[in-house]
């Protein structure tokens, strides 16, 4: 049913009085809800402030802290559209996405003001700071702000947030994220997970994407429960916190970590009740070994900036290994031939549509590409390659393009492949993802040299460092006197995988 305000009055209306803990921070500190309501509330007549209204885009590249999720709510309560940015991007990606989204207000870390001052008058946008700390600009206005707030009437259909996200050709799309699809997601996996405000989930992950925003922290807002709030995944720091958590989210990259550890161990873990892993896809044999360490199998589920989650394994039935469980309450998907649109047979490969309240209303000012992915009859074309088994399971295999996971994020080959074709001493190159037991897919750039050219690996990786985040930049680069091609003259990527596949496999003994 439609609402003043949907995801206020579900995560913030009815925790403004709670005095229950919303957040536990490193060194014993803890905020109750009540608190940090009353600090969204604030941040909220900031917003106002700087002439952020109903629909303007509010683009935040800050550090994790409880701040920035505070404004993250004052958006809700404003209307203003959170727009997170990767706190890896380089000035110049920077440029792009405040650009193309035009946003009213920029949040950026003190010591980057400087470098988007720039950027930021360039495309008429107000700009603030907010230190991971919690003080700034932002702050410091909010301080004398009043703790009550009344939130501005927003429909269902209205947009609360826009996640960009790479594709593989092109620039990145900012996917656009509305009220329904934000808060029918965190309502469904909050009773799929069964999650309660008894619940304290551990949470280590970055808050400028769909996992650890609009997974972790909707579901416990949808709850009422409580996280421990880490500024990043820190070993020692998770470790410590186990013994107080029921529940943990994480990529594969935390999983392979702690099993590293001899510290983590079956006691450590006993009174866990559930960890869910995603993002990028777990290793089969993670997954055996952490159930053969704690007793726990992790729970793996499916899902992208577009859609927030789409499937997930079952909590009660078998959590399948290599397999990301069903479609979520409400959720269809579909798996079809890639050329022409039919349903495939249970175990054959085809690409991975779906349908429902969680999918995205199109890519910022992109209608062409937004039609391109999106069938008349509702369903989005994830671009996943995935086959769904006789008992339903889904098991996503591959990608029908070339984008690279890796530790969680998108990475656009071509973007790369740019910047080191670049480099002096480059013939041509090709980017590809290669299996990583850390990081689900490791980036890798296959190179040729320019003749007589005495180019290294490190002249490589150095000579695009400024250029990209440091995700996207190559782990390895490999160099050959010519790249594969068919007879279409198309580089030949799957040879390359196929050659290099072992190139991050961990050495015997």
């Amino acid at each position: 049913m439609s609402t003043a305000n949907p995801l206020y009055d579900a995560f913030i209306r009815p925790r403004r009085e709670d005095a229950r803990v919303f957040l536990h921070l490193p060194g014993g500190e803890s905020v109750t809800y009540a608190q940090a309501m009353a600090r969204a509330h604030q941040l909220a007549h900031v917003l106002l402030e700087n002439g952020v209204g109903p629909g303007d885009r509010v683009a935040v590249q800050v550090q994790k802290s409880p701040e920035a999720l505070y404004l993250y709510l004052a958006c809700v309560a404003t209307g203003g559209v959170f727009l997170p940015l990767n706190t890896a991007y380089t000035a110049a990606e920077l440029d792009y996405f405040i650009g193309d989204a035009e946003p009213a207000l920029v949040v950026c870390d003190p010591s980057a003001r400087e470098n988007l001052a720039a950027i930021a008058d360039r495309y008429g946008a107000a700009l603030t700071t907010l230190a991971p700390d919690g003080s700034g600009a932002l702050t410091d206005a909010a301080a004398t702000q009043p703790e009550v707030f009344d939130p501005v009437a927003r429909g269902e259909d209205d947009l609360a947030a826009v996640l960009y996200t790479s594709g593989t050709t092109g620039r990145s799309k900012g996917a656009m994220l509305s009220q329904a699809n934000l808060l029918s997601n965190a309502q469904a996996l909050t009773d799929v997970w069964r999650f309660t405000d008894t619940d304290v989930l551990l949470h280590g992950l970055p808050i400028f994407h769909t996992h650890g925003l609009f997974v972790a922290t909707n579901v416990t807002l949808s709850a009422g429960g409580s996280m421990i709030f880490l500024p990043k995944f820190d070993l020692d720091a998770m470790i410590e916190a186990m013994s107080r958590a029921t529940t943990m989210m994480g990529v594969p990259t935390f999983y392979t970590r702690l099993l590293g550890d001899p510290r983590f161990s079956r006691e450590l873990v006993q009174h866990m009740r559930l960890f869910i892993s995603g993002s990028a896809p777990l290793l089969a044999q993670t997954h055996a070994d952490f159930e053969e360490r704690t007793g726990h199998r992790i729970l793996e589920r499916y899902g992208m900036s577009e859609t927030g989650m789409i499937t997930s394994n079952p909590y009660d039935a078998e959590r399948r290994a290599g397999t990301v469980g069903f479609p979520l309450p409400g959720v269809a998907i579909r798996v079809v031939d890639r050329e022409t649109g039919a349903a495939v047979a249970h175990g054959e490969t085809g690409v991975v549509e779906v349908r429902g309240p969680n999918v995205f209303k199109g890519y910022w000012r992109m209608p062409e590409k937004t039609a391109a992915e999106m069938r008349e009859d509702g369903y989005f074309v994830t671009g996943d390659l995935g086959q769904v088994d006789g008992d339903g399971y889904l098991a996503i295999v591959g990608r029908d393009k070339d984008l690279i996971i890796s530790g969680g994020f998108n990475v656009y080959p071509k973007e790369i492949e740019t910047a080191i074709d670049a480099l002096e001493g480059v013939g041509e190159s090709a980017v590809i993802g290669l299996p990583h037991p850390d990081f689900g897919e490791g980036v890798a750039a296959v190179v040729t040299r320019t003749h007589a050219a005495e180019l290294s690996e490190a002249d490589v990786v150095g000579g695009v460092a400024d250029k990209l985040a440091k995700f996207k930049q190559p782990k390895r680069v490999f160099f050959v006197d010519a790249l594969p091609r068919n007879a279409m003259g198309k580089v030949q990527k799957q040879v390359l995988r196929t050659e290099y596949a072992a190139a991050f496999a961990p050495k015997p003994g």
